[in-house]
């Protein structure tokens, strides 16, 4: 649940130029680029570098398996992979078809689900979040954040926008402190998985539906005015109750039916089912230098129901379904004839919406950031920084995406560890797609 960082796109945005007079356009379902007279260039020919980075982190024992999806316009996109999806000697192959824990990927698929819903005018960006959960109209902030729960009434309401932007007060178990993370801890505030057995011991306190959870989260005080300060957050969990009640139906089958049914997303779940369980890849921890398995893809907490689907944390999703995603945000809200929201929704989303005088900036940007619907934004161009307009975010196990619409250019990254930044993938990825560059040059 960490920052992506999006120099990525800089590498991508120079290697679409070299690559279109390389290939063209290729059927979607292929995992990856076959001989043919009009593709006689297999995918690890055009992106070796990629393709040997990655095999190196196979090979020095970082992780067992990786896979990238990397699109270029509407051309074919480009799977890379390597090693297995675990250590488990009957793994299979890491693919376009795996199966990855996104953790906060999922954040920008929530945010799609508003906008969606914005469009048609069945929400507003400005309106309180009391207008749909009643329980958010008299909240309360901190005034000894170290010491107590004391707090005062919020100078204002948190509004859609709040929630979308991580900028409603609301806290996070990963990064409150203090009393608040006690009560967040006590109260059940926590919207995400691990494995089996802390799933346990989580949902002994956690809030046995979304309704119920976000009634909840309404009882606690806030970390800051609406409005005042990004801090990152579970305000994309609450925001899915808020497609409850604006749709009228569930928040999963919301997003399930207006997201991942029109695009072709078959393999994107809040639960994995029995069928799909051998794509599933195992999630690790590593300690130094050991990985030890966390959460092994056979007994996987992700087989399991849900308490709720959790907005901010809840996905598994495989390379090829997330690139989709991503492809249609590119391609300003359509993909494959089927249009998700217009142009201008996705030029919204993708834009900067933090509130007038709040400021996001990532430890590891190298270019001025806002902050979009759901994920970061590059404000301007800047050299060696990721190009103005790039929108994105990652996982806490790693995962990275990131997508242009103006350059057209798109990148997804599948892995599965904890720490993310264990190992840097988020430079050594982008140098390695920018000798690519040079290359098809």
């Amino acid at each position: 649940m960490k920052r992506v960082s999006l120099v990525c796109a800089v590498a991508l945005a120079g290697l679409a130029t070299g690559l279109a007079a390389q290939s063209q356009p290729a059927p979607q379902a292929q995992p990856t680029l076959r001989s043919s007279p009009r593709m006689p260039i297999p995918v690890s020919a055009l992106l070796p570098n990629t393709q040997a980075l990655f095999d190196s982190y196979v090979t020095s024992g970082k992780m067992p398996g990786i896979v990238g999806a990397f699109g270029f316009g509407d051309g074919p996109t480009l799977f890379v992979a390597a090693g297995r999806i675990g250590d488990e000697p009957n793994a299979p192959a890491a693919g376009a078809d795996s199966l990855w824990r996104v953790y906060s990927m999922t954040k920008p698929v929530t945010a799609m689900a508003a906008m969606i819903l914005i469009e048609e005018g069945r929400i507003r960006l400005d309106d309180p979040v009391s207008n749909y959960i009643p329980a958010f109209a008299n909240m309360r902030v901190l005034t000894d954040p170290d010491n107590s729960l004391a707090s005062r009434p919020a100078a204002r309401p948190i509004t859609i926008r709040n929630l979308l932007t991580h900028t409603a007060g609301l806290g996070y178990n990963i990064v409150t402190k203090g009393p608040l993370l006690k009560e967040y801890e006590r109260l059940g505030i926590l919207p995400a998985a691990v494995n089996a057995p802390l799933e346990v011991q989580m949902r002994k306190v956690r809030p046995a539906t979304l309704a119920a959870f976000a009634d909840r989260v309404a009882t606690l005080p806030l970390v800051a005015d609406p409005g005042t300060k990004w801090s990152y957050s579970i305000g994309l969990d609450v925001m899915g109750r808020v497609i409850e009640v604006a749709s009228g139906q569930p928040f999963d089958r919301f997003v399930n039916t207006r997201i991942f049914a029109p695009l072709g997303m078959t393999s994107s779940y809040w639960q994995v089912p029995a069928d799909a369980a051998s794509r599933l890849a195992s999630n690790y921890a590593i300690v130094g230098s050991t990985r030890t398995p966390l959460d092994p893809a056979a007994t996987s907490v992700f087989l399991q129901r849900p308490s709720f689907p959790y907005g901010g944390a809840g996905l598994v999703s495989s390379a090829r379904d997330y690139d989709r995603f991503l492809h249609m945000i590119q391609n300003g809200g359509s993909l494959g004839g089927v249009r998700i929201a217009s142009p201008a929704t996705i030029a919204l989303m993708t834009s900067n919406l933090l509130p007038a005088g709040v400021t996001f900036g990532s430890p590891d940007a190298t270019a001025p950031m806002g902050f979009g619907a759901g994920g970061s934004v590059v404000l301007a161009d800047t050299p060696g920084g990721a190009p103005k307009g790039t929108y994105g975010w990652s996982g806490a196990a790693g995962t990275l995406a990131w997508v242009n619409p103006g350059l057209r250019t798109r990148g997804t990254v599948m892995v599965n560890y904890f720490p993310a930044n264990q190992w840097p993938l988020r430079t050594e990825i982008p140098a390695a797609l920018r000798r690519d560059r040079a290359r098809a040059r």
